[in-house]
Order: C-alpha cells, then structure tokens, then sequence
C-alpha cells in the first residue's frame, strides 16, 4: 500500500506491521473497530451484541452477533496476527447455537445490547427501512446464519476448509485486517479473500430471491391494504387543510414523502404499530454528503426549533448512510381506526410547521451546496 502526494506527485510505501508490535488487542480494538463500523466489511450491518455467551449449558462466547439487510443472524470471529487453526469449527459451532433463537429472543438480546440507550423494536424498524416490527422476517430457516472471520493472517487449514463448506451453501466469508504505518499515522486495510465477489454477488441474489419469497404471504396484504385505506382517509384529511401532500397517492408502505426545495432532502410522515412522526430526510445516497449536510443545518437548530415552536429530535445516526430530524407521536397504531384522527391532526399539524421551519434553511443549504 502505497500514500500518494499530490505536491510531489510521488508515492511513499506504507510500511506494514502487526498488532502485537502496535500492541493492540482483539477485544480492546479490532472487535470495537469492527463494532462502531460495521460497514468496513462491505455492507450495512446492525451490531446486536457483543461477547455473547446466552447459550445453554455452555460458557463460549462469540465476538459480535450481527444483522444483515435480509433479517439473517451473522456471526462475527475475530482473530488478530493469526487466525488459529480450529477458527472455522468455533464459528460453526456458534452458528449452531444460534440457528435456533427466536425474533423474541433477537429483540430481546438486541434491547440488552441497547440498555437504556434506545428501544430496540423502534432501532430495528429503523434499520429495516421503517418496516413495522411485526413484518420484520428475523433468522429464518435453519440454515440462514451467516459467518465472517477476521484476521490479519489466515492459515491453509482455515481456507481449504471454508472453500470446502461454501460447496454446501454456507454463506462464510473472509476478511484479511492488515495495519500499516506512516510516520506517526496508522492504517487499516480491510480486504474480503473469500469468497470472491463475484461468487458472493451470485449468493446474495439469491438470498434476496428467498427472502422476497417469504415475505410474500396473506398477511402482509391485509397490512398493505390497512395502509392503503389510511394514508387514503390521511391525505383527504390533509387537503381539506393544506395542499402539502395533495400530489401524494395512498400508498401500501408505511411512509410517503415529498420534496423540500433539495435533491435527496425530502419530508417524510411515517407510522407504524407504535408510532407516527413526521421527519427530514437526507439521503443523497452517499454518507459523507448526507453527514454534511445534517451539519450544515444542525447549525440553525436553534432558529428552526424556534420557529418550529419545540425542541425536534436530530438523529445524524453515524452508523447509517441517512439522517434525520423528526417529531414523532408514540403510543398510536395505524391498525387502531380510533387512533386515526389523533394521528391525523398531529401529522397534519407538526408536518406544516416543519415545512415552514425548514423552508429558508434548506434554500441556504441549497446554495452552500452549489457554491462549493
């Protein structure tokens, strides 16, 4: 690995080390860089747990309890300089302890993770794109658990056995860590070895195959249709009021949204089992442009929760490609009709405000955006 310098257009090697000699340790630091970033192994991730040991009749722990995109479990083991010979044995037998927990118990092991630092029903729905948790598929089927080993070196024994066992549809992947030095900086190298990409692409299509398989059942469409006739009666409600969502049609998800003044910047009004809320979005697409943008207007806070008439809840959400800043109403249910006026007059009500509170600062933002 090689640090370009631009002024001289020159390049300096990386000189490559190991963690013992950076004396940095498996707990400590790889599983907390791994823990904080999950997006450094190529995908989103939400980390649920860490050591966790709540299996029966046995004290073994595994380093990190994750979960992808598709609702499957994925077991994390990480290793330092050297991945050990029997890594692939542990991580299997870890796999097996967990191919048999329940979305209770996931929901649950996830909330003991949070603490009080949030509530797990409404950080999962988050996660899965504002699914309502009912909907929310979590390790189904025996064999859906995924694997990820990490290290900085894997021996022939490790490989030749996960070459092996990807024969047999385990999805296992390896990522080689590999720490260089600068002067005084450090590097992190995060570099998938298997399977290769092209393997793993095909894997996960169909893994998305499956799983749209099984989120087709009756119950979903009696969910869709509830939707349906709510945002239908929401929006009849709205426009005897505002034209704020009058080119907006009833939908089955459980959002709609329009723009704001700003690519990728949209006001969205949201609800589920629990909840109803009306947000900013920023989702540009790319983290770092969203992350600057929430910045951007995060210094207005003061002005814009003035003219909002309260305090909002501003979520930059590092761990995420989006942000958001939302008011939200808990303790409503869409499947409830008797909550719908309440749900409407507040939607209604703080979905106004905040249109007019965000009015003049994303025009600012739109020009700092362009003059850049």
């Amino acid at each position: 690995m090689y640090l370009i310098d631009r002024d001289k257009n020159r390049i300096s090697k990386l000189k490559q080390k190991t963690f013992s000699e950076l004396k940095f340790r498996e707990r400590e630091h790889l599983q907390e860089w791994i823990a904080n970033n999950p997006s450094s192994l190529g995908e989103e991730l939400l980390i649920i747990q860490k050591e966790f040991s709540g299996f029966n009749e046995t004290n073994e722990r595994l380093d990190l309890l994750a979960l992808d995109k598709l609702g499957n479990l994925v077991i994390i083991e990480n290793k330092l300089d050297d991945s050990g010979k029997d890594v692939t044995w542990q991580v299997i037998k870890y796999a097996s302890y967990c191919a048999s927990l329940t979305k209770q118990d996931i929901v649950k092991i996830y909330q003991d993770f949070l603490g009080s630092s949030g509530i797990a029903q409404e950080k999962l729905s988050d996660f899965f794109d504002n699914r309502d948790i009912s909907e929310i598929v979590l390790n189904q089927g025996l064999n859906s658990q995924r694997l990820i080993l990490i290290a900085a070196n894997f021996r022939k024994e490790v490989t030749s056995t996960v070459l092996w066992l990807m024969n047999f549809k385990i999805r296992l992947q390896c990522f080689k860590v590999t720490p260089f030095a600068f002067d005084e900086q450090l590097f992190l190298n995060v570099e998938q070895i298997l399977p290769t990409k092209d393997t793993e692409d095909f894997a996960i299509s169909i893994a998305t195959k499956a799983q749209e398989e099984i989120e087709v059942q009756e119950s979903l469409k009696n969910r869709h249709h509830v939707r349906l006739k709510f945002w239908e009666q929401f929006i009849n409600a709205s426009n005897q009021v505002n034209n704020l969502f009058s080119n907006n049609s009833p939908s089955k998800e459980s959002w709609i949204g329009k723009g704001i003044g700003m690519s990728g910047v949209n006001i969205n009004l949201a609800m589920s089992n629990n909840y109803c809320r009306s947000e900013i979005i920023f989702n540009r697409g790319s983290q770092e442009e969203n992350k600057e943008l929430f910045d951007f207007i995060y210094k207005m806070k003061d002005k814009i929760e003035a003219d909002f008439g309260e305090p909002l809840i501003w979520e930059r959400m590092d761990e995420k490609v989006t942000c958001r800043i939302k008011a939200q109403l808990d303790g409503v249910s869409y499947f409830e009709e008797s909550d719908w006026k309440k749900m409407n007059e507040y939607l209604i009500d703080v979905s106004v405000r905040m249109e007019k509170a965000f009015k003049e600062p994303i025009k600012k933002l739109n020009n700092y955006w362009k003059n850049k």
